[in-house]
């Protein structure tokens, strides 16, 4: 019983021994020994960053606290992070962003925002920052530095139009879902119109019925999305001209079946 009972601890002890060697890394989360010893708005554990564009970022940082009294600091990491200690290190308050970069999630990105800039940009923005620069398509086609950089441009651009609701900018695939969008307006409101007795050109009751369907269709998906992001006037050309285009596709496509079935009941 004496050696069965030895050769139980030993199993203990050896288990106990691996669980804290497997558990170890734990601390390497939470680790105040990785922060440099000059203060540095920029800490890329990570290696994410050239040795030029961190070098750049800093003095840009550096002066745009400087110039608007905004602390914008940046962290990058992977297997090792100072953690918590990051708040000390950088005095992280109320006027303060810090962006953490960390590819091992679903997302690059992750933020925390002070409550002055929470007042300036709601959590919606904060968000859509998070989904449009840090999911993984466009870290693909633009890296994890290209996100990083393009994520701290809009912040700025943001705090010096005194805040924003949405982030600027209108990318590809998004005016690609308002350009959808406008185009099925157009195809409810064209089908609606379509002249159900004789001599009408549009059947206004029936304009107006569906109005609510193809009004949010093309004017909260197509064109509010469009004029909050960017005052380029193209993307809002060309949606206009696809509702317009859709419209009079379904108008007349109506005209030419339900209107010669209505005309012939009529008639007869």
């Amino acid at each position: 019983m004496g050696a069965h009972s030895k050769s139980i601890g030993l199993k203990a002890l050896l288990a106990l021994i691996l669980s804290f060697s497997l558990t170890s890394p734990v601390f390497a989360y939470d680790n105040p020994g990785l922060l440099p010893d000059n203060r540095t708005p920029v800490i890329d554990l990570a290696r994410t960053l050239t040795e030029s564009q961190r070098s750049e970022l800093e003095n840009s940082l550096t002066e745009y606290e400087a110039k608007t009294g905004w602390k914008i600091r940046v962290l990058t990491q992977y297997e090792v992070t100072p953690g918590l200690a990051v708040k000390k290190y950088w005095g992280l308050d109320e006027r303060s962003l810090l962006v953490v970069a960390d590819p091992r999630g679903g997302n690059l990105l992750n933020f925390n925002v002070g409550d002055a800039l929470f007042a300036l940009m709601p959590r919606i923005f904060w968000v859509e920052l998070q989904t449009r620069f840090g999911n993984q398509y466009y870290v693909r086609d633009h890296g994890e530095d290209g996100a990083i950089l393009d994520t701290i441009a809009s912040v700025e651009t943001c705090l010096d139009r005194g805040g924003c609701q949405v982030v600027p900018g209108l990318p590809q695939e998004q005016w690609l879902w308002t350009l959808v969008t406008s185009l099925l307006g157009g195809l409810i409101a064209g089908f609606a119109a379509f002249p159900r007795k004789q001599g009408q050109v549009i059947a206004w009751g029936w304009l107006l019925l569906f109005s609510p369907l193809w009004l949010m269709l093309f004017g909260l998906f197509g064109v509010a999305p469009v004029i909050s992001r960017t005052n380029e006037v193209l993307p809002l050309l060309r949606n206009g001209l696809g509702f317009l285009g859709t419209f009079i596709l379904a108008y007349l496509s109506a005209q030419l079946t339900f209107g010669q079935k209505i005309n012939t009941k009529s008639d007869s």
